[in-house]
């Protein structure tokens, strides 16, 4: 997929948002030694309202949010309530283990998105002046991957799925987790990736322990 950005719009990146799941909401978790998995809320609506507002304070109408997968919790109807609550009209959702009535299509969910995909070859084109554009590449995909498709051609790596925590997000290459709980639960912006990765060596990537493996 190819975007070229307008005159002052903006692309940020997300996942794992797992709007209004009670286990992974302090106050409602059922989930035993959960202190390490758990986001610290004082209730459901108190973790919604957070990722939904963290979202509408950076993300604008007309800017362009890609998320990583692991959309909404609780639910068929909470698809479409969360969506309904995001005011940015141009939402790419890459699929993640967690989103099984949208990879069904049931209702023609899918439809509430600009686009749905399991794997997301994405070029970013920005314009730096009049005549001159500034391209990005990357290879998105809820889950991470140890190489990825032209790597050693500087293509960055964005997935989510394993809610590292902020100091083990970035790989040892041009690889890192844009997952929400690493991030103080908002998006991250094409600006602050480009950032982080872009002098990063040219390297496959290995993870640390992530939270599923804690449950074991």
């Amino acid at each position: 997929m190819k975007i070229e950005l307008k005159k002052d719009q903006r692309l940020f990146f997300t996942s794992d948002t797992h709007y209004c799941h009670s286990s992974i909401c302090s106050a409602t978790t059922k989930w035993e030694s959960s202190s390490n998995l758990t986001r610290e809320f004082t209730s459901l609506d108190h973790m919604n309202d957070t990722i939904v507002n963290n979202i509408n304070n950076m993300v604008g109408e007309d800017d362009i949010l890609i998320h990583l997968g692991d959309w909404s919790f609780g639910g068929f109807d909470k698809i479409q309530e969360f969506r309904s609550r995001i005011v940015c009209k141009n939402i790419h959702l890459v699929l993640g283990n967690h989103d099984h009535h949208i990879e069904r299509n049931k209702e023609n969910v899918q439809s509430i998105f600009s686009s749905v995909q399991d794997y997301l070859r994405l070029e970013v084109r920005r314009p730096i002046n009049k005549a001159t554009l500034e391209t990005f590449k990357f290879v998105c995909m809820h889950f991470p991957i140890i190489s990825w498709d032209n790597m050693n051609q500087g293509v960055m790596h964005l997935f989510g799925h394993v809610h590292l925590p902020p100091h083990l997000r970035v790989m040892e290459g041009k690889a890192m987790d844009i997952g929400c709980d690493g991030n103080d639960l908002e998006p991250i912006s094409l600006d602050e990736v480009v950032k982080i990765l872009k002098d990063r060596p040219i390297k496959k990537s290995s993870l640390p322990s992530d939270h599923h493996e804690k449950r074991l």
